[in-house]
C-alpha cells in the first residue's frame, strides 16, 4: 500500500489549451506551478522543434504523454488525416521519432474506429500497426500508450473502450515498448474500473484525468475534475494505490466551435493563464479527496 502522503505530480495535456502556442503553454504552466507538460504535436509549428525543445528544457517542466498529429491507425470520422491505414502508421511512424525528441513518457495512440470493415479485419489491421509502431518505438526509445475510448459515442472513435480490450490487444502483439495510456474520461463509467487499475497499472505510460459533464453534450464537452459525476477521487486512490508514480496529466476537450458547437462555457476560451491555474487547483483538490474516499470506504460513516 502506497503512503497516503504521497505528493502526486500535475501536468497539462496542451490541447486543454487550445488556443495558446507551445511556448505560451510553457510559460502558463510553470506559472500555474504544474509539474509537466503534455505535448501535442499539433502544438509545433513547422520547424519550430528547436525552439520548443529549448522552452521546455529551460521551463523544467517534465513530460507526460505526447500527442501525435494522427493519433490512431484506423481513421478518426471526426478528424482530419489519411483514410489509409498504412499510411497513418506511416505518419504515425515519423511522429514517435519526432516527438521522441521531447522525452514524453509515452506516445499515445487510439485504434481508430472500424466503420465499414469487418470487426475482424479491423482487429487485424489494429495487429498489424501496432507491431510496426512497437519496433519503431522501440528503435525511438519510447513506449506507445494504446487508449481504450469511452463505450458511450465511441463507435467514431475506437475498437476497444476497456483496459481489459486493451490488454487483449497488448498480448497478442506481445512487444515491450507497447503500454496502455490510461484516460478517466473515458473509462470513468467501466463497472469494474477500480479493480482494472490495480490490475495492470504496471502497464500505463500515463494518465489523462478529466470529468464527464452529466448530461454530456458532446464528445468534446469535458469539464475540470470535480466539476461533473465521476469519481475522481476515487479513480486517482485507485492510480495511486496501484503504484502510479507518473503525471496527473488534465486532458480537456471543450469545444469553443472548432468542431462545431461553439459553448457558451467553453473552457477553450478561458485564457491559458487561468486554466491552468484552475486545472492545477481542480487536481490539487481530488488528490487531496482520493485520502477520504479511502478512509471512508473503510469506515463508512466516519466523516
Amino acid at each position: 500500500m502506497r503512503d497516503s502522503l504521497h505528493v502526486g505530480r500535475f501536468s497539462i495535456s496542451q490541447v486543454t489549451t487550445l488556443t495558446s502556442t507551445f511556448v505560451e503553454d510553457v510559460a502558463s504552466y510553470r506559472e500555474a506551478a504544474l509539474d509537466g507538460i503534455g505535448v501535442w504535436e499539433l502544438k509545433l509549428p513547422e520547424g519550430g522543434d528547436e525552439e520548443a525543445l529549448e522552452a521546455l528544457e529551460a521551463s523544467g517542466l517534465g513530460s507526460a504523454a505526447a500527442v501525435p498529429i494522427v493519433p490512431s491507425i484506423l481513421p478518426l470520422p471526426l478528424m482530419e488525416g489519411p483514410s489509409d491505414p498504412h499510411e497513418r502508421v506511416e505518419a504515425l511512424c515519423a511522429s514517435i521519432h519526432r516527438l521522441a525528441a521531447f522525452r514524453p513518457s509515452g506516445i499515445v495512440c487510439l485504434t481508430g474506429a472500424a466503420q465499414e470493415r469487418d470487426p475482424d479485419e479491423a482487429r487485424a489491421v489494429v495487429i498489424e500497426g501496432l507491431e510496426t509502431l512497437a519496433a519503431e518505438a522501440e528503435r525511438a526509445g519510447v513506449r506507445i500508450g494504446l487508449e481504450p475510448v469511452n463505450r458511450v459515442g465511441g463507435e467514431n472513435w475506437t475498437i476497444i473502450s476497456s483496459i481489459p480490450e486493451a490488454v487483449e490487444l497488448l498480448q497478442e502483439v506481445d512487444r515491450p515498448a507497447l503500454g496502455l495510456q490510461f484516460d478517466a474520461w473515458h473509462l470513468w463509467n467501466t463497472e469494474t474500473l477500480l479493480e482494472d487499475i490495480e490490475r495492470e497499472a504496471g502497464r500505463f505510460v500515463g494518465a489523462h484525468v478529466a470529468d464527464w459533464r452529466e448530461p454530456t453534450r458532446c464528445w468534446a464537452d469535458r469539464v475540470l475534475p470535480g466539476d461533473g459525476i465521476a469519481d475522481i477521487p476515487a479513480i486517482l486512490g485507485a492510480l495511486d494505490r496501484a503504484g502510479w508514480d507518473g503525471f496527473y496529466d488534465l486532458e480537456i476537450f471543450s469545444d469553443n466551435g472548432t468542431f462545431g458547437d461553439a459553448w457558451p462555457d467553453s473552457l477553450w476560451d478561458v485564457p491559458t493563464d487561468e486554466l491552468a491555474r484552475r486545472g492545477r487547483e481542480s487536481l490539487e483538490r481530488m488528490w487531496d479527496a482520493r485520502i477520504r474516499v479511502a478512509v471512508d470506504r473503510v469506515s463508512p460513516g466516519a466523516f
